[in-house]
This record gives structure tokens, sequence and C-alpha cells, in this order.
């Protein structure tokens, strides 16, 4: 009998995001599916990297990543979150945000165990946790001002649950949680003594005067989290894949046991480039947010003129929209319809969640990306006033 493939990873198919951007390449549309900037980052961290090529630094970093990468990384966590990481012991770069969060499920999570998440929620998190051979367990977040209930917090949590993973600013909603959310979330991890994982990748996003808070900064909540962050995100090189992880030694000595077993390390050149964020200043975080924060502004009035419901999103670079009025499609053809007869994209929520939390969120919404250059976005925006949806 011939070998089989196993069928584990067959559930998952093809990502969301690779299946809406070859649709937008293929009908010529703009693409505001996927979350990646059409403009690069600061030119002075380009520059160290291509430095670092021509200057032959070339080969394998460190599996924990260079040494003055991590550096500038923990003392810019202690100017903005007030954390004090150690670099050697307690910081560790990896190949981008989506591989800190798979090695950090697999290090904490294994068969029996289980893991709490608020979906919707980004789509790596599923097969991570089937990966671990865990079982995934999720509180619907509920639309459009996506809030959830504390009493299905409560039911989620059970003497299996090893691990709670928290994405706040929270892809693809724009939910910032509160402190009050984060201190329900701290009282649960005490209580029951699960682990947290934070997935904070857009902490640097947070718009009107808000404030992200990091749930490691709670008492007690240190010792027991492991917080994920992204240079990419921030510094507009998604390409880059350039993530990192604080935790506690005893933590961060197990995410390094999986790491240096899927990647070993991330490019050496483009650490070298990512250092260079250091000399930025706290001015850049300024300009980076009033910038995101125009981009979102403008977007949202578009789809709010061509019909859609949609909340001005509290973080990230997303915003959802409800089309009940404006199709009877189901959002991910909806998504095709539009990307093809209107030439936009956007994501379906639907994408981010499970079987059953898809029939609980309040309504059909998908996911526009404002990660764009005005030109780009002004561009979308005429197509959109012009089309004519099918249900208005």
């Amino acid at each position: 009998m011939a070998a089989q493939i196993p069928s584990r990873w067959a559930g998952f198919g093809t990502s969301i995001f690779t299946t809406m951007t070859e649709a937008s390449v293929q009908a010529d549309a703009i693409n505001l599916s996927q979350g990646f900037p059409d403009f690069d980052g600061p030119p002075e961290i380009k520059e160290a990297a291509i430095a670092a090529i021509r200057e032959g630094r070339n080969q394998y970093a460190p599996a924990a990543g260079l040494p003055p990468l991590r550096a500038v990384l923990a003392e810019a966590a202690r100017r903005h979150s007030g954390l004090t990481w150690d670099p050697l012991t307690e910081t560790t770069v990896f190949s981008g945000a989506t591989e800190a969060l798979f090695c950090s499920i697999l290090a904490l999570c294994e068969p029996g165990d289980e893991l709490v998440t608020f979906e919707p929620c980004y789509d790596s998190y599923a097969p991570a946790v089937m990966a671990a051979g865990a079982t995934l367990k999720t509180v619907v977040l509920r639309g459009p001002d996506w809030t959830f209930d504390e009493d299905d917090l409560r039911r989620a949590v059970s003497p299996r649950t090893k691990a709670l993973l928290l994405n706040t600013p929270n892809n693809p909603t724009g939910k910032v949680f509160g402190r009050a959310e984060l201190e329900m979330v701290a009282r649960l991890a005490h209580q029951h003594g699960f682990f947290v994982i934070t997935d904070e990748v857009y902490e640097h996003l947070v718009y009107d005067g808000g404030r992200h808070l990091s749930l490691a900064t709670l008492p007690g909540m240190r010792e027991r989290t492991v917080t994920i962050s992204s240079t990419s995100k921030t510094f507009s090189m998604t390409g880059w894949k350039i993530g990192f992880a604080f935790a506690p030694p005893s933590l961060t000595a197990a995410l390094r046991a999986v790491h240096q077993f899927v990647v070993f390390c991330s490019a050496t050149p483009l650490q070298w480039g990512m250092a260079a964020t250091g000399g930025l200043g706290d001015d850049y975080l300024t300009r980076f947010r009033e910038e995101y924060q125009e981009r979102r502004d403008f977007l949202h009035g578009v789809l709010v003129e061509a019909g859609f419901r949609c909340r001005r999103p509290q973080g990230t670079y997303f915003i959802v929209g409800e089309y009940e009025g404006l199709s009877p499609l189901d959002d991910l053809d909806f998504c095709l319809w539009l990307t093809r007869e209107v030439g936009v994209s956007a994501i379906p929520v639907s994408a981010f969640c499970t079987e059953t939390g898809r029939t609980r969120l309040g309504g059909r919404f998908i996911r526009f990306a404002f990660c764009k250059g005005l030109p780009t976005l002004q561009a979308a925006a005429d197509r959109l006033r012009r089309a004519r949806f099918p249900g208005s």
C-alpha cells in the first residue's frame, strides 16, 4: 500500500491572504486585503542592511539574535512600557512575529492542553495549536464594537488551560483591550495558573490619544507572559520578517529550544538593519502614528460614504466594515466580487474565525487595510464611489 500524506494540515488549505492577493493581481485591483505597505520604511534601516552585506556580515547570526539588536529592542521596551528585559536571557529575535507565536505555542502547549484566544483572530493561531497537539478554545468578540462577555471567557477556561493568547491591538477588528479587560485576563491567569502569550505587533499604532497597555506590566504578569512584537510592522518592512519576544529566562529557554530547530536564526544583514532603529528617536513613532491616523480617517470616511457600517478602529492599520445593506453574498464571495467588479480587494472576516465563531459575530464583515500611501487610498476611494453594489 502506498504511503499516505497526513491529513491534519489539509483542513487549513491556502491562506486567505494568498488567495486574495492572487485574486487582486489577476484583476489588477487595488490590494487593501493583505497588510503590507506600498512604501518603504526609514532609509537609515535600508542603508544599514546594505552596509552589513557589503561588509561581509552575511553568515549565521546567533540563534537568539544579534546582541546589538536585542539591546535596541530591550531599550525600546523600557522606554515605551517601563518593563526591563535582559537582552541576553529574556530577549529573542525570530523570523517574524508569526514564527515567535508558533514557537511559543509549541514550547508551552502539548497534547491534552487547551489554549484560549479571542476571535476573530489571526489565522496562524489555529495551525500552531494543532501542531502542538493542543485544543483551541475561543471567546467571540461581537461586532460592531467588538466586546466580549466575561462569562464567556470564564467558561472557556478549564483545568486544562495551559495558555491564553491575547492580540492587542487586535487584527482584524482594530480593538485595543483596555485596562479592565486586561486585569480580567490577569486575574484568571493567577487563579488558574496558565501562561499568557501576547501578540502586540501593532503596539505603536493606537489612535486618538489612546494608549497601548502591555499585559506584562500588570502585577505578577511579567513572570508568566511571553510578549511578542515585530519590527517589520513598526518600521514598514514586512518582507524582512524580524519579530521578537520578551519573556522571563525559563520561558525564553523554552522558546529558544523550539526556535533553534525551526529557522535557527533570522537573516543577519536584516538584523543589522533593524539594529539601526535605535538611532531614530521617538519622533519617528509620533509621525508614524499621525500619518496612519490620517490614512485611517480618510478610508473610514470613504467606506461610510460607500454604504459600509464601520467604526473607526482604536488601533492597527485595518478597518472592518459591515456590508449587510450592500450585498446578499457571503463575505468571501463578496470580497471576490469586490475585487473583480470594483477593483478593490479586502479580506473576509470569517477567515479569522472558527466555524462556530462565524455565526456569533453579529453581522457580515470584511477587513480593509489602510497601510498604503494616500494616492493608493485615493485611487481605491474613486473606485468604491463608482461602485454599484448588488444589494444597494
